[in-house]
């Protein structure tokens, strides 16, 4: 993807998630007040993954700071100037004007909290609201109320080269910000999606054909098109309603549109032609696959299983039996897929003896993994 907002970082959403928590994680563990760091501003396509790696950096200062994350999102195209200030009312003699704060800035100021205020579709606010943001972004202040101590302040829209609704951002509040731009990135995708649970055969297909993550074109006027988004509401669909993309297959359409679900349907019936993925856990060695696509299914409907059944080692440790027998790309993409279960499983996957005698025979190609 081009960097069409200028001369930004352009990095993937787990880069973003990175950087935007090397940045707070260290003020937060020594006390320090968030207001120290600039307002970041993410920039990217319609369902890059914006508001999840908002979502995913509250969760990474959990674990890592041990405090409570409460993230308040606030869609600023539906708001106007007024309603961030408040709504006016006498003081109690009937003297002057107060403003009663907007019930989405009453933040929990205690030190065992981090406060993240999420200001999404910014560049979809028109610029009278984009300007009644310059306070919140640089001073931290919301009229007369203020910001407390503990709130971080994220926004994110998407650029105008989109094509979505988008205003240009005023000078003066761009440069309050510290902009990033996001990128659609099949590798950083399949971590997420690895450890957030999409479906098997969503994981299997994009596997197989990584360049129908996102196929957003901005001179298209579809109104379905496959983004990291989109695909999570496949998944959603095939993990609860319906597993047969078949069945289900006006629906996919109308999430990802007709050309990719076509290709999607039909790569699924690969599925009917794997081996059976109970026993190879049980610790028997059907055949392999010999065709590609059937090699990246397999490969989505192990890593569906483990995850499943991740406290069960032995049945853990035979599947890395049966990996060992794979060419080396698709046994090392399970190895990744494996790890990003978490931490915790990581450290028992590398206790397993299989896993020891892999490394020493192809550990060349685990670089990173581990």
């Amino acid at each position: 993807m081009s960097n069409t907002t200028g001369n930004l970082s352009v990095l993937s959403a787990d880069k973003v998630v990175s950087q935007l928590c090397e940045a707070y994680i260290p003020l937060i563990q020594k006390g320090l007040s968030m207001k120290l760091l600039p307002a970041f501003m993410l920039w990217g396509p319609p369902g890059v993954g914006k508001s999840q790696a908002v979502r995913q950096v509250a969760s990474r200062i959990e674990e890592k700071t041990r405090k409570r994350v409460k993230v308040t999102d606030v869609r600023l195209l539906l708001f106007n100037p007024i309603d961030l200030r408040g709504i006016p009312t006498a003081n109690a003699d009937k003297t002057l004007a107060i403003w009663l704060k907007p019930q989405i800035f009453d933040m929990d100021a205690s030190p065992d909290v981090v406060n993240i205020l999420f200001l999404d579709e910014i560049s979809a606010a028109p610029q009278s609201v984009q300007a009644a943001a310059y306070q919140i972004t640089l001073d931290r202040v919301v009229g007369e109320h203020r910001l407390p101590d503990n709130c971080i302040v994220i926004a994110a829209g998407n650029r105008i080269t989109d094509k979505s609704v988008a205003f240009k951002m005023p000078k003066a509040l761009a440069n309050r910000l510290c902009h990033l731009e996001v990128e659609s990135n099949f590798e950083s995708w399949r971590r997420w999606a690895v450890s957030a649970g999409i479906h098997e055969k969503v994981l299997g297909f994009l596997s197989f054909q990584a360049g129908r993550l996102s196929v957003y074109d901005t001179a298209s006027e579809d109104l379905a098109f496959a983004t990291p988004r989109s695909w999570e509401m496949v998944s959603n669909l095939l993990k609860h309603s319906n597993d047969d993309p078949s069945a289900i297959y006006p629906l996919i359409v109308g999430c990802v549109g007709a050309g990719v679900a076509t290709e999607f349907r039909t790569w699924c019936k690969i599925y009917h032609t794997l081996p059976s993925i109970t026993d190879i856990f049980n610790g028997k060695m059907p055949p392999l696959p010999t065709a590609t696509d059937a090699m990246y299914a397999l490969v989505s409907s192990m890593t569906a299983y483990a995850k499943e059944h991740q406290k069960d080692m032995t049945q853990i440790a035979h599947s890395i039996r049966y990996a060992i027998k794979m060419p080396t790309d698709f046994s090392v993409v399970l190895f990744k897929n494996y790890v990003a279960f978490g931490q915790e499983f990581k450290d028992k996957l590398m206790r397993l003896q299989e896993v020891q005698d892999y490394a020493r025979t192809k550990g060349k190609f685990l670089n990173g993994v581990f």
